[in-house]
């Protein structure tokens, strides 16, 4: 049995090898398909990696009161939209003062700037820094973490002093060969003494999260005196299982900063992380659908050509196919002849599809600095995929062959 196998395999090679043109032409078809299957849910894949990390390091037991919802629609047509008023200073203040809720960390932040000039000495940047102010607890709110030095403590943000955390490309710009710590930089013709270096974010659809300044929200408001700034709140709970409570307390007491009535909607938006990274999900989940509908229909086309081509070489072999039964083949040798034929054509165009697919993930997320990883569950459903294929365009070519009378097929020229 295990002969009449390998005998089968050695005339399917050397048949494909005899139509290498049409063989090659084939295995191209199915691995446009896979292509499209391994290639487009890999960047998807990467897409839903590289946000899903961002929103996640902010950590699950952390929620933000913001202007609007992140889930704001539009209005319909002839309806205006609500406009929230800004988060603004005296509201985190009065917020900061009212919440104490137990085990919680209460961080303020606002931007002052995308585009700052930095200086140190001699050098300077281009104006592409973002410079923030902050209270003590941003930056573990924030899921950043510390290469070298301190954080800003209660006391720094009390007492104003003129100390900031800087990002690990201003380290690589200013600090080659240096220790940063305690040297001193310059943000708009103030002079801050560098105390602690973020670790590297890298970049989101070309945003870089290593340029940037973090300062004392008083000094930066010293600094940055747009009346219309826009404050964050985030607040961090230590029990995840206190989440909920501490997140209607905080809803509670932002109202009554705004001083609504108890019949009034809530004129501000409030987002945990992990609400974010589901929406997310939903999202890319519509991508995911996509791509299986676009792989889907190619495949079925390459399932199409790839029967055709059969059915072709067994009405081009009908003369071999004679002289096999005359010699006593039976018709299921003949049928398997022909199916293990369309199995390792079927199988190679998977391979090439996989292996194109995964360098079109790649290439993709690096030109959008996606975070890649492996495809495999795209990778095996584009083997089972490739089996089916083979599988259902081989079997009626197989049949037909099989049921070819010998006489007639001796005759056939």
């Amino acid at each position: 049995m295990f002969s009449l196998f390998r005998e089968n395999v050695r005339i399917a090679f050397h048949s494909i090898k005899s139509q290498l043109l049409r063989a090659i032409l084939t295995i191209l078809i199915i691995a446009i398909g896979i292509t499209a299957l391994v290639g487009i849910l890999s960047a998807v894949s990467a897409l839903e990696n590289t946000i899903s990390s961002d929103f996640s390091s902010m950590g699950a037991n952390t929620f933000n009161i913001q202007r609007y919802e992140f889930n704001t629609q539009r209005q319909g047509s002839g309806e205006k939209q609500k406009i929230n008023p800004i988060i603004s200073y005296n509201d985190i203040r009065a917020f900061v003062d009212k919440y104490d809720y137990p085990f919680t960390k209460t961080s303020v932040s606002f931007t002052g700037t995308r585009s700052a000039e930095v200086k140190f000495e001699n050098e300077k940047t281009d104006p592409e820094v973002r410079v923030l102010g902050i209270n003590e607890h941003y930056i573990q709110n924030s899921g950043l973490e510390l290469e070298s030095g301190r954080e800003l403590n209660y006391f720094d943000v009390l007492n104003n002093n003129n100390v900031c955390v800087i990002g690990s490309d201003l380290k690589k710009a200013f600090f080659e060969d240096l220790n940063p710590i305690d040297k001193t930089i310059s943000v708009r013709g103030v002079k801050f003494k560098v105390i602690g270096v973020l670790k590297s974010k890298g970049a989101t659809f070309g945003n870089n999260l290593d340029l940037r300044v973090l300062i004392p929200i008083q000094n930066a408001r010293s600094i940055f005196t747009n009346p219309n700034i826009n404050y964050n709140i985030s607040i961090m709970v230590e029990n995840k299982d206190m989440l909920e409570a501490a997140q209607d307390e905080a809803i509670i007491t932002f109202r009554n900063v705004r001083g609504l009535s108890p019949i009034e909607d809530n004129n501000f938006g409030i987002e945990r992380s992990d609400d974010l990274i589901n929406r997310i999900g939903s999202i890319t989940r519509y991508l995911y659908i996509a791509a299986w509908v676009i792989s889907i229909i190619t495949i079925f086309g390459s399932s199409i050509a790839l029967m055709n081509i059969m059915f072709v070489s067994v009405t081009e072999r009908t003369r071999e196919i004679g002289v096999r039964k005359a010699m006593g083949a039976k018709r299921k040798t003949i049928a398997f002849q022909f199916f293990i034929e369309t199995l390792i054509i079927g199988q190679l165009g998977g391979i090439f599809g996989i292996i194109l697919g995964v360098l079109v993930g790649l290439g993709v997320s690096a030109a959008a600095d996606f975070k890649f990883a492996t495809p495999w569950l795209a990778m095996f459903s584009a083997f089972a995929i490739t089996f089916i294929v083979a599988v259902i365009s081989g079997s009626l070519p197989a049949i037909k062959a099989s049921k070819l009378d010998p006489i007639e097929s001796l005759r056939y020229e």
